[in-house]
């Protein structure tokens, strides 16, 4: 049996929760994946996993190996990556996690461009609005929209954003006009459960910074939906221009004290460090860099 093979079976197995799963993500049968694990186990002597009905586990002995396998394992894929690097050629499953929103209003209309300049690249695309661990969940590059501080993570910047703040006009003539960061308490409030700052929402004003922690009556871990129910004259709302231009546009949402500034974001493509760029994702990260304008 191929030593190779059984390790990453054994890894599949650990991610994917289940053999059937880990069957799935292989493209082979249970009946081989039950195999491989037996045959690993009978060649190590010892067991590696806890079987039951309900659930599957790592034994000791299974947790020290799949960290090792993981770190074999990576070192073929680098070792792959050089080769490839030289190669010269953009080919291969791309996976790429993005925003659910960004993903759709400015990604999806790019994909068939560039499967049409790369035709060799399998696209898979993974739209979600929590911050994934590239390195862990498995993906080549991700698109973030954040203040990049301290990150491991090489980034290139593809466009900016501002967050603004804005209620529809409806709302405004009900509930009256914040003019201040200070007013925003009397309001009612719908906000992004995964901004940054959480509650506390920063602008800079006329004498410099300010922050206001703000009493939200409702959450939501989804920007389309803030703008829905702000479109909808339920509240105010702090979301990026990207998502609600279009509603200022055309007079469904009213920006907000312009006299004190939110900040600007990056829309950044983020991949891991790696001495060893895929031509994959060195190809992506070009091709996204030139579709952007320098603000959205």
């Amino acid at each position: 049996m191929d030593r190779l093979l059984e390790m990453q079976t054994f890894c599949a197995v650990v991610e994917a929760g289940s053999f059937v799963a880990a069957s799935e993500s292989m493209g082979v049968s249970k009946a081989a994946v039950s195999r491989y694990i037996n045959e690993l186990e009978s060649r190590l002597g010892v067991r590696l996993l806890h079987r039951t009905t309900r659930r599957l586990s790592l034994t000791a002995e299974g947790e020290v190996f799949y960290v090792r396998c993981r770190e074999l394992l990576a070192g073929v894929e680098e070792a792959e990556s050089e080769l490839t690097s030289r190669s010269g050629i953009a080919k291969g499953v791309l996976r790429v996690n993005a925003p659910v929103s960004f993903g759709i209003r400015h990604l999806a209309p790019l994909w068939g461009e560039f499967h049409a300049l790369y035709p060799d690249v399998e696209l898979n695309i993974d739209l979600s609005d929590r911050i994934v661990d590239i390195v862990e969940e498995g993906f080549d590059l991700a698109i973030r929209i954040a203040s990049l501080r301290n990150s491991t993570l090489v980034s290139r910047r593809l466009t900016t954003t501002r967050l603004v703040v804005c209620a529809s006009p409806e709302y405004l003539r009900a509930h009256g006009t914040p003019e201040r960061p200070e007013d925003l308490v009397h309001h009612n409030v719908v906000a992004y459960s995964n901004l940054a700052t959480g509650d506390d929402w920063h602008f800079q004003g006329p004498d410099g910074p300010v922050s206001r922690r703000v009493r939200p009556w409702m959450y939501a871990n989804n920007g389309e939906t803030c703008c829905a129910v702000a479109v909808a004259h339920q509240g105010v709302i702090h979301q990026p221009s990207f998502l609600v231009q279009d509603d200022l546009d055309a007079g469904r949402l009213v920006e907000l004290m312009p006299g004190y500034r939110s900040a600007e974001l990056g829309v950044y493509a983020v991949y891991p460090t790696r001495k060893f760029v895929t031509p994959k994702v060195r190809a992506l990260v070009e091709f996204l860099v030139s579709a952007f304008p320098e603000v959205v």
